[in-house]
């Protein structure tokens, strides 16, 4: 064990609901169409890591002919982090940035949905960490599919030392974001963070996040989730059959059981099929004109995330979740606007159910 990591017992009562340990990256979204993805060769609906000359290329060429439709801060795990938090959940958020603009945007934005953060992510930006604020080139086309070019910039040097162990010890569970798998220093981050929670009673969530993740990191991914699995994990259709090998979702499902508790698979248009621990429950879809699906997967994760730890259950948990995905494809962005929570939470769990967040009602 860490000389960072304190040895006493955690204290009874929880200052945070979700602990999330993942990537920072300033998601900036533009609207292209299926040519430009060809001509840059693209490949369309998958995440893409790209290093800082790519980066550069490919910005000043989106600027040329498309305009900028919003940026935010990103990473797969924020955005969960931020949805919990604006439904009411006290969320903290370990993660790495760099000393520039883009940096001091992304603590101040994710201080304004009131998630928590390192203390030293919240100095000054001289004294933030030296490097380059990781960005996330977010491409949506017209048939709503998003497409993903990252680069991690200092984000890839997450390790451990982010890791707030009291923070997490007073937490009721731990997330982990799948892409964290790609860094050597991150893996080594999820794994330990996880092991930390194991021994103090804390529920581990983790999201597959990507199938580009199984496909080049599966050993990776492996040995995150440990020969113990996790609590709850998360993972879409596509995710769930490359994990498995199968060739139906009943047949994945029955393969997740061996490495999760508890999983959700998200199926799209279809709705979403939640393994209770006991029973697999078909959470209902709700129609709706999509127009970007960036975000939804990391809004059902946290929607589900913040009613699963009011102790609602996986069934209320699913339906709320639910929801706030199909709101989320309904427009552009990862995330909903803070007031929307209000209205999902009250049509799903009703208005004597936990408050919605004061960043969320400021």
């Amino acid at each position: 064990m860490s000389e960072l990591e304190p040895q006493a017992a955690p204290a009874p009562s929880h200052r945070f609901d979700i602990y999330g340990l993942g990537n920072a990256l300033v998601d900036q979204e533009f609207v292209v169409h299926d040519e430009f993805l060809r001509t840059q060769g693209i490949a369309k609906g998958a995440m893409t890591l790209i290093d800082e000359p790519r980066l550069v290329r490919l910005l000043a060429d989106l600027r040329s002919e498309f305009a900028l439709k919003g940026r935010a801060s990103g990473g797969s795990a924020a955005n969960t982090l931020v949805t919990a938090s604006y439904f009411g959940s006290r969320a903290f958020y370990s993660c790495r940035v760099g000393s520039d603009e883009a940096g001091e945007f992304y603590l101040a934005d994710l201080s304004a949905a009131g998630v928590s953060t390192n203390p030293h992510q919240g100095m000054l930006a001289d004294d933030l960490a030296s490097g380059m604020t990781g960005r996330c080139l977010v491409l949506v086309t017209d048939d709503a599919e998003r497409t993903m070019n990252t680069f991690l910039g200092i984000t890839s040097e997450l390790s451990h030392a982010e890791i707030d162990f009291e923070a997490l010890a007073a937490s009721r569970l731990l997330y982990i974001e799948g892409y964290l798998v790609t860094s050597p220093t991150g893996r080594e981050a999820a794994v330990r963070a996880k092991a930390f929670a194991r021994e103090r009673g804390i529920e581990v969530a983790y999201t597959l996040s990507d199938s580009s993740m199984l496909q080049y990191f599966g050993e990776g991914v492996a040995q995150i989730l440990g020969e113990d699995g996790v609590d709850l994990l998360f993972c879409n259709e596509g995710e769930a059959l490359q994990w498995s090998g199968c060739y139906s979702v009943a047949e994945a499902a029955d393969a997740l059981k061996e490495i999760a508790k508890r999983f959700c698979i998200t199926l799209g248009a279809r709705g979403a099929l939640v393994y209770d621990g006991e029973n697999l429950l078909e959470i209902a879809a709700h129609e709706v004109t999509p127009v970007d699906s960036n975000g939804a997967g990391d809004v059902f994760a946290g929607a589900f995330l913040h009613a699963y730890a009011a102790g609602l259950g996986c069934q209320r948990a699913g339906d709320l979740a639910s929801l706030a995905s199909a709101r989320c494809v309904t427009q552009f962005g990862p995330r909903l606007p803070a007031l929307a929570h209000l209205e999902i939470r009250d049509q799903v769990l009703g208005a004597a159910n936990p408050q919605l967040s004061a960043a969320a009602a400021s």
